[in-house]
């Protein structure tokens, strides 16, 4: 804890959605919570319209897909003289409309600069910040989705995450190259192929850490949140019927406020201490039972000699080797 005697905890993306209730959920467990963010105005305002408890917050200026900005946040962050107890990476975008790739400051594909390669950036250059934090029980918590999973209801909606043998990777995602696999730019894949990387990033943290630092790493999917802002580039039609498809037909709609108290109870509360899981609240859990299971997740996420090639490989690509 720091002089406040407050637990620290960074959260990406909490100007909006789940990322925002999380911040509000940990705030009001007694965290102090640094809300990292693109858009600071809007993530104070987001803060005051939630109610966030005054003095329990500090908003701190990150974009993600730009690799300059990650390393300058960290830099910010450890002159606030604060100890890290958590890290939560929750920022996501989400463009299932784009027909050609966008591309970050270094050049990588957007979904895949932002949503994996920022947060392995981030994750690794903090992980000393946890390590050295007197704080015993420390944690790094990164989202995870349904759709990286074939094996999941939810998974199996075409175009299916795909990593191949990582050629993209190992191109260096310059252009004409977009994709994790080398092959033709799609907006939807590149999104799923991106929260792929995310799991292998917690297992081979898992793998490579816990057991020389104590830090538990994990993964949550708090249930489908249809509502999410991270549907705000897609049809008009489709954010009016995808929360009325799952409240009433497959009755896995969560709100954000829900999900935001499930990814505070995996960083802070005892029953998610265990590190390399993956909880979830999916589509599979029975209604009478409201705690959080740890689930297998996709073949893809579990290969270990991939997930130790995509490592060395972002490693590369974000300039940590």
């Amino acid at each position: 804890m720091t002089q406040d005697g407050r637990s620290t905890v960074i959260i990406t993306g909490a100007s909006s959605g789940v990322g925002l209730y999380a911040a509000k959920a940990l705030a009001n467990k007694g965290w102090h919570v640094i809300m990292a963010c693109r858009n600071l105005p809007k993530t104070e305002k987001a803060a005051q319209e939630v109610e966030m408890p005054p003095g329990r917050y500090t908003i701190m200026e990150i974009d993600l897909a730009d690799l300059v900005s990650v390393r300058k946040f960290v830099q910010n962050f450890r002159k606030t003289g604060r100890n890290l107890r958590a890290l939560v990476c929750n920022a996501a975008i989400y463009m299932p409309l784009l027909k050609e790739p966008l591309r970050s400051p270094e050049g990588y594909e957007l979904s895949m600069a932002t949503n994996h390669l920022g947060h392995f950036l981030l994750c690794n250059l903090l992980l000393e910040d946890l390590k050295n934090s007197p704080e015993s029980d420390r944690r790094m918590v990164i989202l995870g989705t349904v759709t990286h999973n074939p094996d999941e209801l939810g998974g199996k909606v075409y175009p299916r995450p795909d990593l191949g043998n990582l050629e993209g990777f190992a191109a260096g995602f310059q252009a004409p190259v977009a994709m994790a696999d080398g092959k033709k730019f799609e907006s939807v894949k590149a999104y799923k192929d991106s929260k792929v990387c995310n799991v292998l990033t917690m297992r081979e943290l898992h793998r490579r850490y816990h057991e020389s630092t104590g830090i538990a790493f994990s993964s949550l999917y708090p249930g489908c949140v249809a509502d999410t802002p991270l549907f705000r580039n897609h049809y008009p039609l489709f954010q009016k019927l995808f929360p009325l498809f799952q409240k009433h037909i497959t009755g896995g709609y969560v709100s954000q406020e829900l999900a935001g108290e499930r990814v505070a109870a995996v960083v802070a509360d005892p029953e998610y201490k265990q590190s390399g899981a993956y909880w979830s609240w999916g589509n599979r859990q029975k209604k009478e039972r409201k705690e959080a299971f740890v689930q297998k997740v996709s073949p893809q996420a579990r290969d270990d000699d991939r997930a130790e090639r995509m490592w060395d490989l972002s490693a590369k690509l974000v300039g940590i080797v």
